[in-house]
């Protein structure tokens, strides 16, 4: 079996991206396109702009991730985490907290640009990636097109079939979304875990599906041979694997930069936006990996695209607009936001020591239960007698960013008491799965007592809606040649992971905006 082939021009890609540097433009520096970030939405709309001939800079707050650390690998080990591991953090922030009751899975570590954010607000908190690739870096890969009839109904301007006949399919092709071979999967030992919990699934009634992902299991399978270096099967998941995972460095980016259009300035924060004659000029600090500040840059170009994320372009844009930079922009600017009503929970069960960190494996009980929930490892190397999941549910509720002038940050207007839809739903799938299994949920993963994790999520969504807070391909209302092209388009839920989604998303809107916006 092999694995994925890489093209001369994306291994040409691949190579520019290897060379990229912190950058050293100076201030006032114009450009044609500018897109801030380069998680999902990002990448598509800087291949698109480069492949239309469009010279294109992108500003990454975090940094590339090429070269070693001390022990070797570029990222971390799950289990002896390091600086790596976290942005600018005092202590890991795992999801599970505790582990047989004991406070053992997190540690303290040197403050550093690391892969893994967590951002906390009043009531919750986000996971986000940190580096060339944003979230495709620390993701678990799975890489879903979400069900048909829930799109239309959270996006129902969008064309549902152009979007399921022409650019979900070429998301996945560009993303190199692959599925376990059957057989491997079925033999294993490495999913044991799954083929338990898919087994007790089906002992309460609920159906599974294998989850295609962006993990090479060409790869994973020489892993388990032992001709192939271990990442997924060393539990490597969300501090970034080093082997085996096609994360957005080795696609979409690779791919723009190899047009020669499209060139990535990291460690670039960029901190205001301000309209300057028939475009706009950005404040970007530019820091080293410590964090300490090296200049601060004035950069100006004619077309903007935000691809920050839910949260990154949501603070840029209303920070513009509260304080008076862009004073035209709408008032649905931080409206709509949600977590995918993403909640964890675990009950026990014997899943065996051996666990990859590629979940391939989901319940479906969306029908009946409104509950989409990935089997998930615990990759402890040692059997913890836990079976995770990480459950996507159907919540209506919604949150408000606002700005603080006093912190210069934004706030969210979003109460615990909003998860209660969401846990009803995950409830009434894992009792039953515990009633008809004679197992228990594990009150010792998520803090003391606690059988449901419903405080944190790895799925932002919203705070720029499509159709609203922008035209219905992302160009913002209010101000000519600035653009939103991430999940903050998305209204706060789409009932899977959701970054295929977000990838299709901006390759429709993309297609349209290089069609008609430039003149190129």
């Amino acid at each position: 079996m092999r694995g994925f082939q890489v093209s001369r021009r994306r291994f040409l890609g691949m190579t520019a991206l290897a060379m990229t540097a912190t950058g050293t433009a100076k201030a006032d520096t114009n450009h044609e396109a500018v897109v801030i970030g380069t998680g999902y939405g990002a990448a598509v709309a800087a291949l698109r702009l480069g492949q239309r001939g469009i010279r294109t800079t992108m500003l990454e707050m975090g940094q590339l991730w090429d070269e070693p650390g001390p022990d070797g690998k570029i990222f971390c080990p799950m289990l002896n985490p390091d600086r790596r591991a976290m942005w600018f953090k005092d202590r890991t922030e795992a999801p599970l907290e505790t582990l047989l009751g004991l406070p053992i899975v997190n540690r303290p570590i040197e403050r550093y640009a690391g892969v893994l954010d967590k951002v906390h607000f009043a009531e919750m908190a986000v996971y986000l990636g940190r580096g060339v690739g944003g979230g495709s870096l620390v993701n678990g890969g799975m890489a879903v097109t979400p069900k048909r009839e829930y799109f239309e109904e959270v996006l129902p301007d969008v064309d549902a079939d152009e979007m399921y006949g022409k650019f979900f399919p070429l998301a996945n092709k560009t993303l190199r979304v692959n599925t376990i071979r059957p057989a491997f999967l079925e033999s294993t030992s490495w999913y044991q875990y799954a083929r338990t919990a898919r087994r007790q699934a089906a002992n309460a009634g609920f159906g599974t599906q294998v989850i295609p992902n962006v993990y090479d299991f060409a790869h994973m399978e020489g892993e388990a041979r032992g001709t192939k270096p271990k990442s997924a099967l060393a539990g490597e998941v969300i501090y970034g694997n080093n082997h085996g995972k096609m994360s957005l460095d080795k696609t979409y980016l690779a791919d723009a930069l190899a047009t020669g259009n499209v060139t990535i300035k990291t460690l670039h924060h960029v901190k205001r936006i301000q309209q300057h004659q028939d475009g706009y000029l950005l404040t970007v600090e530019q820091r080293d990996p410590f964090g300490k500040l090296l200049n601060t840059k004035k950069i100006s170009c004619r077309h903007l695209f935000l691809g920050a994320g839910s949260l990154g372009t949501t603070e840029l844009l209303l920070r513009a607009r509260d304080n008076g930079d862009l004073p035209n922009l709408s008032d649905e600017i931080g409206r709509g936001w949600g977590p995918n009503g993403n909640v964890m929970t675990a009950r026990t069960m014997i899943g065996g020591f051996q666990q990859s960190g590629m979940p391939v494996l989901a319940i479906d009980a969306w029908q009946d239960h409104e509950v989409f929930a990935e089997i998930a490892p615990v990759p402890a190397g040692v059997e913890t007698l836990a079976s995770l999941y990480l459950a996507i549910t159907k919540n209506p509720e919604r949150g408000t960013f606002h700005y603080d002038r006093g912190t210069d940050g934004i706030t969210l207007d979003w109460r615990r008491e909003q998860m209660k839809p969401s846990i009803r739903a995950v409830r009434g799938v894992f009792d039953e799965m515990n009633r008809t299994n004679l197992s228990t949920y594990r009150p010792d993963l998520f803090g003391i007592g606690k059988v449901f994790s419903d405080d944190f999520t790895y799925h932002p969504l919203g705070g720029c809606l499509l159709g609203r807070a922008t035209d219905e391909y992302g160009r913002v209302r209010g101000h000519k040649n600035l653009y939103v092209t991430d999940g903050s388009l998305i209204g706060g839920s789409i009932g899977a992971n959701p970054f295929v989604s977000i990838t299709a998303l901006a390759e429709r809107n993309l297609s349209r905006i290089t069609a008609t916006d430039l003149n190129h």
